[in-house]
């Protein structure tokens, strides 16, 4: 079976590095993936898979953060000039983005579920010499959206995964669950997904991360120490306009309070229990310079180590809201925009990351490495643990020339391959401890 992946893997290797590309090229954001989801569902056509859309992949009440309908529209108006049939995109309207491809191979065994989500960032690509999406010319065609966290490649790896699976459809035994997830930025698209039961009754689960380290491409890490839990929240600030000069006094304040909210927010106290942050992403107020603002919209986050910590700071940041509002006289809306929730390492299943891939020549397997930062994959990973299943997330470190979120972001494209290889490695050996078994 070795020799067999190895060769897999050289076969692969230029269609998992060309998917990759044509995602890169074609960003969208959460709940506005409509040609990544089409794109990707007919790379599965034909090859014995079972696909599910719209509110048959997740319930619509529980996504989180949904564009509003204006900024759906314009994304669902550019999918048909894209290409996307109109019976296809019908299936998906209103935000009901992503899918799940299920092969049931009719024979009984382990139920395996793999998570890879396709969402990129309102971020405005680099174009500068040095950034290999721009010198190879695969950078992003949509102005002001970035593959800019390496989902494209996520998306590519599990189209790679797919075809392994497909193509040995007839040697393998139980059902394999591929999720394509939308809106994993802001932990919005995880949620609705286990709440309509495609985690339940799961005896593996298995999710990973390109990047977050800067080591060699081909080191994974078997699984992540921990998550911190994490809120978004929206603020509103809405008060009255009025002429700065003639009556200033007739005015409230908009932009006022939410400044002061903004400078109060990033004071609230470190607590003692372990790691807390918060982060004000964006302030946007004013009409004018001899204007009072009526309106300041505000997009924070904040996380903690654990689920109550994270509680600790979102109490203490609606309380600074409140009373910066009140402060100034102005109202406040909260809209809570995206939510994902703490879980702790298995080490247990990292051990067995490690005995799959004992063989591999090109991978370098690491016990555990540190996130430092939050995932909606949490929810997930929990559902699997609560139904008596064993789940993990791995890291496919890469070098970096820049962070994460950055307008120069970009990884090595071995580091998908490295992912993809530890993946069916972890499969194929799960699969004969469990033949063993019986």
């Amino acid at each position: 079976m070795a020799n067999s992946i190895k060769q897999f893997m050289e076969e692969i290797e230029p269609y998992v590095i060309e998917q990759r590309r044509k995602r890169h090229q074609y960003p969208e954001i959460g709940f506005a993936e409509y040609v990544t989801t089409y794109e990707l569902s007919e790379q599965l056509a034909g090859k014995g898979f079972s696909l599910f859309y719209g509110t048959d992949f997740l319930t619509s009440a529980e996504r989180m953060g949904v564009p509003c309908d204006p900024m759906l529209a314009e994304n669902e108006q550019r999918a048909l000039q894209k290409g996307v049939p109109p019976e296809f995109l019908e299936k998906m309207k209103g935000g009901h983005t992503g899918f799940a491809a299920v092969l049931d191979t009719g024979r009984p065994g382990l139920n395996f579920a793999y998570r890879f989500d396709i969402d990129a960032l309102p971020i405005q690509e680099a174009d500068c010499a040095d950034h290999v999406p721009a010198q190879l010319e695969f950078r992003s065609q949509i102005a002001g959206m970035m593959h800019a966290c390496g989902h494209d490649g996520h998306a590519a790896i599990g189209l790679g995964l797919a075809k392994y699976l497909s193509e040995r459809k007839d040697n393998l035994s139980g059902t394999y669950t591929i999720l394509f997830q939308p809106a994993e930025e802001g932990g919005r698209g995880a949620k609705a997904i286990v709440d309509k039961g495609w985690l339940d009754h799961i005896d593996y689960f298995m999710s990973g991360h390109v990047g977050i380290h800067n080591l060699p491409a081909g080191t994974v890490a078997a699984t992540t120490s921990k998550f911190l839990a994490s809120s978004k929240i929206n603020a509103k600030f809405i008060g009255k306009s009025a002429h700065s000069g003639l009556e200033p006094n007739e005015g409230r304040n908009a932009l006022l309070a939410a400044a002061s909210a903004a400078l109060h927010l990033h004071s609230i106290a470190n607590h003692k229990d372990g790691i807390t942050r918060i982060n004000v992403g964006t302030l946007h107020a004013g009409a004018g310079r001899n204007v009072i603002a009526d309106k300041a919209l505000m997009e924070i986050e904040t996380r903690g180590e654990t689920n109550n910590l994270d509680a600790y700071m979102k109490e203490n940041a609606t309380r600074i809201l409140q009373a910066s509002a009140a402060l100034y006289d102005v109202e406040l809306e909260l809209e809570h925009m995206g939510r994902s929730v703490s879980t702790a390492a298995d080490h247990n299943f990292a051990k067995v990351v490690e005995k799959a891939c004992a063989s591999s020549t090109s991978l370098k397997i690491v016990p555990h490495l540190e996130v430092g930062a939050s995932e909606d994959v949490t929810y997930m990973i929990e559902r699997v643990r609560e139904q008596g299943g064993k789940a993990t997330f791995m890291i496919f470190a890469s070098p970096l020339p820049a962070g994460h979120h950055h307008p120069c972001f970009d990884y090595e494209e071995q580091a998908l391959l490295a992912g993809l290889e530890t993946l069916i490695r972890t499969t194929d050996y799960l699969l004969k401890e469990d033949g063993l078994r019986e």
